[in-house]
């Protein structure tokens, strides 16, 4: 353990942000399964890049992953800087400042860094140089990096790190994930507390399933964070990121996707609604799907150009986010239903989901790997619904096979 004491505000800010160099573990509550993956490649060479929307838990699981780290290697070996603080707004615009971070702290703690962790890299313009540069180097173990947008590997440097990475994504967490939290990870635990786990469910049919919202219970709390999280994601990571101008319109078409979630649209359908031109519609859902906010789908063909041409869905990666911006005064749980199913299949790992409508209609078709499983999904069964949710499913197995 060392102490110091020092005014300048960078070196307070990398001593706050390094916890662990004083032998103290990072007090993270809420285990990740990606932890698992990311320490298989610990000894290995490439870089460790994480991205995922913001708040997701990147910063957590990074500080799970240096926790793992200090039970065998010098704790002071190791720095961890969370860009997104703005002591470090020096760097931004100038990359080549990241190793004067680097340099401080092992002045600070008298040992050389062997191990990066830079939290929210994609502030600092023109990173992937000075990444690269280090990692050609060879003078650091292992760099891992995190960033809140889909393009954190396509700015104008980005092909420089080609073959030097390996990447991953994290998302709020899983069902699986908030289970195991409340230690309910077995068939007989789950059955045995089945009512508590059903209320469990509500709570994140209607609120999410981010890290700081399954630690309250107050209604009041989960609905201000998750409003705090949506604005930060359309300011930071859409209007900043893309320069913007017009913020108003863009937040009007969010408000508009997320009150309009699983419904069929097109371009031109929704240009018409909120007035404005076909392609700024476009270039908006873009921005928000590179943020990691929502994700379309296509309707299911087997040509491609249908797909391309067909009308689409859009879904949300988190109910919270629904709910903060949700118009509806009374509560649609199919909608919610259908939009939490979706993003568990994100979760899990599919990259091709689709759905299906033609004479009938099925709400997910997935590919894994060659096989394809349709899925339709219902919150309540009732006289009313029954035929048409198992009629839409008949006809699209009686497709696939």
């Amino acid at each position: 353990c060392f102490i110091y004491y020092n005014s300048n505000k960078m070196e307070n800010a990398i001593s706050l942000h390094n916890q662990h160099w004083q032998n103290r573990p990072f007090d993270v509550p809420i285990q990740r399964e990606l932890l698992s993956k990311l320490l298989k490649f610990s000894s290995t060479k490439e870089i460790q890049i994480i991205s995922g929307i913001r708040r997701s838990g990147k910063s957590s699981l990074l500080k799970l992953y240096i926790n793992e780290l200090i039970k065998t290697e010098n704790p002071l070996s190791i720095l961890f800087i969370n860009f997104d603080d703005p002591n470090f707004f020096e760097v931004y615009q100038q990359p080549q400042k990241i190793h004067t971070i680097i340099e401080t702290a092992e002045r600070l703690t008298k040992t050389k860094i062997k191990y990066l962790f830079f939290d929210e890299i994609q502030v600092v313009e023109g990173w992937e140089k000075y990444i690269k540069s280090i990692y050609d180097a060879e003078v650091y173990k292992k760099i891992c990096i995190t960033g809140s947008n889909t393009k954190l590997l396509n700015g104008n440097y980005s092909s420089l790190l080609s073959g030097r990475y390996i990447t991953n994504q994290i998302y709020p967490l899983s069902i699986s994930e908030i289970l195991n939290h409340f230690n309910f990870n077995t068939g007989l635990t789950i059955l045995d507390n089945k009512s508590t786990i059903l209320n469990l469910l509500d709570t994140i049919l209607k609120y999410g399933s981010f890290p700081e919202i399954i630690k309250k219970t107050d209604p009041q709390i989960m609905h201000e964070i998750t409003t705090n999280y949506f604005d930060s994601i359309l300011i930071k990571d859409c209007i900043v990121n893309k320069k913007i101008r017009d913020s108003k319109s863009f937040k009007e078409l969010s408000f508009y996707l997320l009150n309009n979630i699983s419904s069929l649209y097109s371009y031109n359908s929704i240009s018409k609604a909120v007035g404005f031109n076909d392609n700024t519609v476009k270039e908006y859902i873009n921005t928000m799907s590179e943020s990691f906010l929502v994700y379309e789908i296509a309707q299911f063909s087997y040509k491609i150009k249908h797909q391309i041409k067909s009308k689409r869905k859009i879904y949300c990666i988190d109910n919270g986010l629904i709910s903060a911006v949700s118009l509806n005064f009374s509560e649609n749980k199919g909608q919610l239903f259908e939009n939490l199913v979706f993003s568990e299949l994100i979760k899990f790992g599919c990259k091709e989901i689709y759905f299906y409508t033609e004479n009938k209609e099925c709400d997910f078709i997935i590919r894994v790997k060659n096989r394809l499983i349709a899925i339709q999904v219902c919150y309540e069964i009732n006289n009313r619904n029954q035929e048409r949710e198992i009629a839409g499913i008949e006809e699209v197995m009686k497709k696939l096979t």
